[in-house]
């Protein structure tokens, strides 16, 4: 399949198979909230620290439930973030087994059912697999940074180990882009994490013209990092923004426990379209593996007397 077969097909199993849209809602929901919360923190922290000149604690957002809250309403608002905050970050491994294994039986034309089945049995070598690549998360990157100002050397000390850090992100995403069929190598044929990630790295080097022109395709369709980071800055600004307006009329926690409520709808909405992106772009890879995996290896030489043998 050409290119532009690959991503017409996608796009029409991505509109067709409605459980498939289901995970990737619930993995995109998750994700979206996550960074919601780490660019809030970080906005916060980046304020006090520029604007202000203060430097807060990892745990001040905490300290401040503890100190304005009632003790039992401020705990069970730590647990429930702590909690949310491991589900977002677990969970899309999880999805991602689904999606990858029910868009492969669709584009087998098998029955597409035994999403979580697919979630569960693939999730610990997708997970090694994505912590590997940790340090190419932007999200992460920032968070990692951020403590490094407050924590760190401070002047020009600070430079170098930023500048190191810039440089592992940029290292770490040219490994995850030469690894990105080691998901699909795990979940359709049950490679281990190490060997999965050998097999992607040899697939795009042996079809590196193929892959990259497959990209160039996905980004002038899909604009989904754009999409997202615009998303992502919009939304706590929009529930700031409502919660000030509305702190003019109505008591503070009011306004504020409105202004979260309809960031939360926000967020819900934003993530139904990153459902149908996050899906999509998935279904790409998952066809692009399958497809060059029928494909002989370069490095394989067969003796064609033996072949008509």
């Amino acid at each position: 399949m050409t290119p532009r077969e690959i991503i017409a097909k996608a796009w029409a199993m991505t509109k067709k198979e409605k459980l498939l849209r289901r995970w990737g809602f619930s993995s995109a929901l998750l994700q979206t909230l996550l960074n919601v919360k780490l660019l809030t923190y970080q906005s916060w922290f980046f304020y006090l620290y520029v604007i202000k000149g203060e430097t807060i604690s990892f745990f001040a957002m905490e300290e401040l439930f503890l100190r304005y809250m009632p003790a039992s309403a401020a705990w069970t608002l730590i647990i429930i973030i702590f909690s949310m905050v491991a589900i977002e970050i677990v969970f899309p491994h999880f999805a991602q087994g689904a999606v990858i294994g029910l868009a492969a039986k669709s584009y087998k034309k098998q029955d597409v059912r035994g999403g979580l089945v697919l979630a569960l049995y693939n999730f610990l070598p997708i997970f090694i697999v994505h912590e590997l690549f940790v340090l190419s998360g932007l999200s992460t990157v920032i968070t990692i940074a951020s403590l490094m100002l407050r924590y760190g050397p401070e002047g020009d000390f600070i430079l170098l180990p930023l500048g190191l850090l810039g440089f592992m992100w940029l290292f770490s995403n040219i490994l995850q882009f030469f690894s990105a069929f080691a998901e699909e190598s795990i979940v359709i044929h049950k490679a281990g994490p190490f060997e999965a990630i050998g097999r992607s790295i040899k697939l795009i080097i042996s079809h590196l013209g193929h892959v990259v022109f497959l990209l160039i395709l996905m980004f002038v369709i899909s604009l989904r990092i754009l999409i997202n980071i615009v998303m992502i800055l919009l939304i706590p600004g929009i529930v700031m923004g409502i919660g000030l307006l509305l702190a003019e009329f109505l008591s503070p926690t009011l306004s504020y426990t409105l202004g979260g409520l309809i960031g939360l709808a926000l967020v819900v909405v934003a993530s139904y379209f990153f459902a149908y992106i996050t899906v999509f772009k998935q279904t790409v890879w998952t066809i692009t593996y399958l497809e060059l995996s029928c494909l002989k290896d370069l490095d394989i030489i067969e003796d064609e007397e033996k072949q008509e043998e």
